[in-house]
This record gives structure tokens, C-alpha cells and sequence, in this order.
């Protein structure tokens, strides 16, 4: 069985290629490389090719690319009759790229079944960055002036990479979702990679597909026109669905 030190390690240069994601270990699934830093080059490499980076606080970075891969297209995004009620009410309100960094630091909150938090400090800062730099974008649902629940990931090409989501209120993190989704569809976005599934977001529509197939997806898409900047302004929710 490979340990870490047999896995690729990524040398100083934030241009250093990674090696192909058809090399990632299946146990633990997808683990690809390890060592690197978070500079901003480096993470937009690694996610036009389906890489990204998830490790504790005290390891050395760690490299993923998992298979089979977690995504939703976002025209078939799924709302319950009880969500799209919620939606529908007018109770929330929702913005994008108002509250980036309130948005990250809670996705990196513990949770009542985690104790533990894979965005570090290193970690923020980074996307917090590559939100400086119009590439890292937030969905927020607000509850008066309150935020109730949020989204954030990083956007290249026509793929939205999500990254966290939190909810403070009943199904703030679903509306967030749903509102982006319905974004990205009129932006013509062809996939929202959610990179591996868990009950949640496979019951709001997302499939698990096969490497190759999101690989080739990828491939094209990363490399259509983009949505660079802030969304606050071009970010229409509308109020129902």
C-alpha cells in the first residue's frame, strides 16, 4: 500500500505541473499528490484539471482528484415542494459577493457531527485572495440583516467549482444552492462540481459521474469565456422559481 512520502510532491514552482488525476490512489480515493502551497497560480491550475486541495490543520497540503465525481448540472438542480415554498416566500433575500469572507469563516465553523474543520487558516486566505482577484465568488441568503446561510467556490470558465456551504436558518444552504444554480443557468454554465457526495447534495440533484466523462466536460468547458470579478451587480436571483 502507497504511503504519502510514495505520492508525487509538488516542488516550489506554482507553474509545476501536477501529475495526470488518472494517477489519484482509489483508497483513499483520489488522493494525488501532496506539498506545494496555495499561491493563486497554483490553485487555478489545479482546478482546470479537476484538482483541489483538502487536508487538516499540521499535515502537509494533500492534492485530490476523486472518482467517480460528485457534480449537478445546474437546469437539473432539485427542489422539494417544501424548499421552493421557502424560496418562493420572500422570507430571504439573496445576494452574491457581499460577505466573501463572513461567508468562508462560517463553512469553516464546526458542525454538530464535526468538531473539526478542513479550511484553515491558510486555507482562507487563499480564497479570500482568489476573491480579490475575481475568480472566488459567494451566494448569500439573508434573514433580515442577518446572514442566514451561504455558498462559495471559485468560477473558471463556464464551471462554478464549489467549495463549502453553510445554514444558519431552515434550508438556507439549499436556497443558496438553488440560486446559484439558477444563475449559473442563465449564464450558460454547463456543470457545478461539488466533488464528492453526500446525502444532502444528492438529494438537491447532483450524480456521481465517471472520470473520463468529467474530465472531457472539464476540458471544454474551463475554457469558454468566464464571469471574472464581482457578481454583486450581474447577480439576478429573482424571486421565484
Amino acid at each position: 500500500m502507497k504511503t504519502l512520502l510514495d505520492l508525487p510532491c509538488l516542488g516550489p514552482q506554482a507553474d509545476a505541473p501536477f501529475p495526470p488525476p488518472g494517477q489519484a490512489l482509489s483508497a483513499p480515493n483520489g488522493l494525488l499528490a501532496w506539498g506545494g502551497d496555495l499561491q493563486a497560480e497554483r490553485l487555478l491550475g489545479a482546478y482546470r484539471q479537476g484538482v483541489f486541495p483538502w487536508y487538516q490543520e499540521g499535515q502537509p497540503i494533500l492534492w485530490w482528484s476523486p472518482a467517480p465525481r460528485c457534480v449537478i448540472f445546474p437546469e437539473s438542480v432539485h427542489i422539494s415542494s417544501r424548499t421552493r415554498r421557502r424560496y418562493n416566500s420572500g422570507r430571504y433575500r439573496i445576494s452574491a459577493d457581499l460577505a466573501f469572507e463572513d461567508v468562508i469563516w462560517a463553512c469553516s465553523e464546526p458542525r454538530e457531527y464535526d468538531s473539526g474543520t478542513w479550511i484553515t487558516d491558510d486555507m482562507m486566505c487563499a480564497y479570500v485572495n482568489l476573491h480579490r482577484l475575481g475568480y472566488a465568488h459567494s451566494v448569500e441568503v439573508w434573514e433580515g440583516s442577518d446572514l442566514a446561510g451561504g455558498i462559495y467556490g471559485l468560477a473558471i470558465g463556464s464551471v462554478f467549482f464549489g467549495e463549502s456551504m453553510f445554514s444558519r436558518r431552515v434550508d438556507a444552504s439549499k436556497i443558496a444552492l438553488i440560486a446559484l444554480c439558477k444563475q449559473l443557468v442563465k449564464w450558460s454554465f454547463g456543470l457545478l462540481d461539488c466533488q464528492v457526495s453526500n446525502p444532502h447534495l444528492m438529494s438537491m440533484g447532483a450524480i456521481e459521474i465517471p472520470r473520463e466523462e468529467f474530465a472531457g466536460r472539464l476540458s471544454k468547458l474551463v475554457s469558454n469565456p468566464g464571469r471574472q470579478g464581482s457578481w454583486t451587480e450581474a447577480f439576478q436571483s429573482g424571486n421565484s422559481w
